[in-house]
């Protein structure tokens, strides 16, 4: 069992997976997921490397100092660690940066989650291009094979993979291209034809009441916005504020049964205000609907992670 059982990331100490755990995530056909998570930073394997993502230094180097400790009893060697400090504002934040390792491998690498391949980019300043929070909703949404699919603010498209591989048809959407293109590599790593799906560099805000007008109704949607954001002609969006806006356009589109991914990084947006906020959302359109919390994997402790909630229209 992860060590820590306080539901604040901020008051509870450095928490690992234990060596035991991490072959059960490994032995179900999973190379990318945290080995650490405390209130300076976290640990991920990434395959054959390791990515230490620190607030401070005193966070950075207690984290080096377990990890040397877990890799002991667990018998395992990363080939490279990176480092990567995390600024309090994004506009200062910098590549990670390699501590160990040989410096003339590709910066890109190939992950599994439950069998199916993702490719990272390790040098990139924001996020590798996989969140391995969402490991247990990708299953899910895998589980419930929809026929149509909408995954908006897609980024590198993991969600739309893995309803792919179950045989849907998926329609991605994101302000950036260039993640989308990745998101096409993704269906590439996993034998789909990205051809066979709609890829739409375009604001979700702005494109879901065109899908409306056009008909177009999905049996499944990812709503996992950023906190915030600006769009292409400036306009601000915070999900505190917007949130019912986004998830009342989303139900425009909504087929007459629904699965809808409700998820975000908002600290002030837990599982209990993201379904009084759905709630109300669907007694405005006169939906019903059931919710559906799952726990976090269990390399993410309590307070660590995005909260998520389905909300199964009817």
């Amino acid at each position: 069992m992860i060590t820590s059982a306080r539901s604040s990331p901020s008051s509870a100490p450095l928490s690992w997976i234990t060596p035991a755990q991490g072959k059960t995530i490994e032995a179900a056909g999973t190379t990318a997921h945290r080995l650490a998570s405390g209130p300076g930073g976290w640990v991920e394997r990434l395959a054959d490397d390791v990515i230490i993502s620190y607030k401070h230094d005193a966070a950075r180097d207690e984290m080096a100092a377990g990890l040397n400790t877990w890799c002991q009893k667990a018998a395992w060697q990363p080939v490279r660690v990176f480092h990567r400090h995390m600024p309090v504002k994004n506009a200062d934040r910098i590549c990670p940066v390699l501590y160990s390792g040989d410096a003339t491998l590709p910066l890109t690498t190939v992950v599994t989650e439950a069998g199916i391949r993702y490719g990272l980019d390790i040098g990139a300043s924001y996020s590798h291009g996989l969140f391995l929070d969402q490991r247990v909703n990708r299953a899910t949404l895998h589980e419930l094979k929809p026929k149509r699919v909408l995954n908006t603010f897609a980024y590198t498209c993991s969600f739309s993979v893995v309803a792919a591989l179950a045989g849907a048809e998926t329609v991605s959407v994101d302000l950036s291209r260039k993640s989308l293109d990745r998101g096409k590599h993704n269906f590439t790593l996993n034998g789909l034809d990205p051809a066979g799906h709609r890829f739409l560099a375009e604001d979700t805000n702005e494109l879901l009441p065109t899908l409306a007008a056009r008909g177009e109704r999905f049996d499944a949607i990812i709503l996992d916005p950023p906190t915030f954001s600006r769009s292409k002609t400036g306009r601000r969006w915070q999900v505190e504020d917007h949130f019912e806006n986004l998830l009342n356009a989303a139900l425009e589109v909504a087929a007459p049964k629904c699965a809808i991914l409700l998820s975000t990084n908002c600290t002030t947006l837990d599982q209990t205000a993201l379904e009084r906020r759905a709630r109300w959302c669907a007694k405005v359109k006169r939906r019903s609907a059931e919710y559906i919390r799952h726990a976090t994997p269990p390399d993410f402790p309590a307070g660590h992670g995005a909260s998520t909630l389905w909300m199964m229209v009817r």
